[in-house]
């Protein structure tokens, strides 16, 4: 038979068994735009904002609908009241960890001025750092610079619409040059490095006198080595070390650079910090933890820029544990689910002027300090960010710090400063800017 033919004929065969999956598997599955064979809807995705997407199918499919990456349905929650049933009242069911192709391949005194980007990218790095590996680095040492250069890099191409679409469909990361490989050479990059720390942590540990978060690891595996369940291995090691790293570094540092630049664009804001830093703290002692309880309006100003800016709008998918009876749908085991951040952090009930930064969302009529159940830049629930608290402290002490000592002043005029990202995918970065540190 003619190859011509042959292929044509399983072309044709692979279409219809897409459309026969598509179509059985989607069963009582919650309503969404129609799918095209093996493609799903990722044509009809903006990648440069994704969330501007979610918001035009939740207008018309409701707060629960489905959307195919390809050929597998993943199932959307869009709005508080969908998310916070899903992960917190449903916690256990919906509490799955959805792999990433990417990831399995590799587990196995002058005023003066700046761009901000590397000092606030060095100092959340090095924090994690002192954690895992006891000590600090100089800010120009050159494994250092490898290193936060990596995770830099790896940021910025979760992005890229191929990295994007690489869950979608596994085998791209395989057969395709460019950002996928990029990020994998990365990560083994990044990996290999913790490894030759964990060498040198196993050459030298103390088991009654621990140093750090790989000497506590390594103990621990010491104490379970004969149990063939345990979870503690070399392997997971590496993987929670690359981990605490990636969600500690990048994303702080990016919150703090935009951070500062809304300072920049709001500096009647930035003013009136200042003076709660000099009636609560002065300037002759450092910020503590202890400072926040009595400073309402810097507290809601460190809430307001995570809530405005809105670095991860989608979390990494989860996927549910057991078929799963959620509203009037039945979602089977195993199906993806993607909750909308931004639907809740934008929430038009909970932030009067959702798209506006306004520190008055997170205070009361007397100034006070208030909470919200619709912050939830860590998400929420049973997989809710590990690094909350310690982003919380670092957001707050350093943020402070720099407004007790430094006055900003932006590089042109206020009305020319764009506080809107400059990429708008997995998540958000802000546009590159200068500012001038003037001492207080």
């Amino acid at each position: 038979m003619d190859p011509t033919v042959v292929l044509v004929l399983c072309l044709f065969c692979l279409l219809l068994f897409s459309l026969w999956k598509q179509s059985h598997g989607r069963g009582n599955l919650p309503p969404g735009p129609t799918p095209l064979p093996i493609l799903g809807n990722i044509l009809q995705i903006d990648f440069k904002d994704i969330n501007k997407y979610l918001t035009e199918l939740s207008e018309v499919y409701g707060p629960v609908f489905t959307v195919y990456l390809g050929m597998k349905p993943t199932v959307v929650l869009y709005g508080y009241e969908a998310v916070k049933e899903a992960l917190i009242d449903l916690g256990e069911e919906f509490s799955g960890r959805k792999d990433l192709p990417i990831n399995d391949k590799v587990n196995k005194g002058l005023a003066s001025l700046c761009d901000p980007t590397f000092i606030l990218g060095a100092a959340p790095c090095n924090v994690i750092c002192s954690v895992i590996f006891q000590s600090r680095f100089d800010y120009k040492d050159q494994q250092f610079l490898n290193l936060m250069g990596k995770f830099n890099e790896n940021f910025r191409l979760i992005n890229s619409k191929i990295v994007q679409i690489c869950p979608m469909f596994p085998i791209l990361p395989d057969i395709m040059p460019g950002s996928p490989n990029t990020s994998r050479k990365n990560t083994i990059y990044i990996k290999n490095y913790v490894l030759e720390k964990v060498k040198e942590h196993q050459e030298s540990l103390d088991i009654n006198n621990p140093r750090d978060f790989i000497d506590c690891f390594l103990i621990r595996m010491e104490q379970e080595k004969h149990n063939p369940q345990s979870e503690f291995t070399i392997d997971n090691l590496l993987v929670t070390v690359f981990d605490l790293f990636a969600a500690g570094t990048e994303t702080t540092s990016t919150t703090l650079r935009y951070g500062l630049l809304l300072l920049l664009k709001h500096p009647e804001v930035a003013a009136k910090v200042q003076e709660e830093i000099e009636r609560v703290i002065g300037r002759h002692r450092s910020p503590c933890m202890q400072d926040r309880s009595r400073m309402p309006y810097m507290d809601a100003v460190v809430h307001e820029i995570q809530r405005y800016i809105d670095l991860i709008p989608i979390i990494v998918p989860h996927t549910t544990t057991c078929d799963v009876k959620f509203r009037n749908y039945l979602i089977p085991k195993g199906t993806p689910i993607v909750p909308s951040l931004s639907s809740v952090l934008h929430d038009k009930k909970e932030f009067p002027n959702p798209e506006e930064f306004d520190p008055g969302h997170f205070l009361d009529k007397s100034g006070n300090f208030k909470r919200s159940d619709y912050f939830m830049p860590f998400s929420t629930g049973k997989r809710v960010c590990v690094g909350e608290g310690l982003a919380r402290m670092e957001l707050f002490l350093f943020l402070t710090s720099i407004l007790q000592n430094f006055t900003l002043k932006p590089h042109v005029d206020v009305k020319e400063i764009d506080t809107s990202p400059l990429v708008s995918g997995l998540g958000r970065v802000p546009r590159f800017y200068k500012l001038s540190f003037i001492p207080v």
